[in-house]
């Protein structure tokens, strides 16, 4: 499990290449979903990590991170139901 924090790296930076490519296209400023998605995989597999690690303050950190990205997710949801 030595390298695997590589991979949660990884991801949470696709999410702000994401987030460029989608922003550059539409000539503004947007956060698509996959945004969130990739935050997700990436904050749980660093809390994975941290979780390995029994470091504390690494794992509150993460489970943080991850529980405010579902929680993104959960609005952006509730909002396409709302007519």
């Amino acid at each position: 499990m030595g390298g695997d924090w590589v991979y949660g790296s990884v991801c949470l930076f696709l999410r702000f290449f994401v987030q460029w490519l989608v922003s550059e296209k539409r000539k503004e400023s947007v956060i698509p979903v996959s945004f969130w998605y990739l935050s997700i995989a990436g904050g749980l597999i660093l809390l994975a990590y941290a979780l390995y690690r029994r470091d504390p303050v690494f794992i509150a950190g993460q489970f943080g991170g991850v529980f405010i990205y579902l929680r993104n997710l959960c609005l952006i949801a509730r909002k396409k139901r709302t007519p």
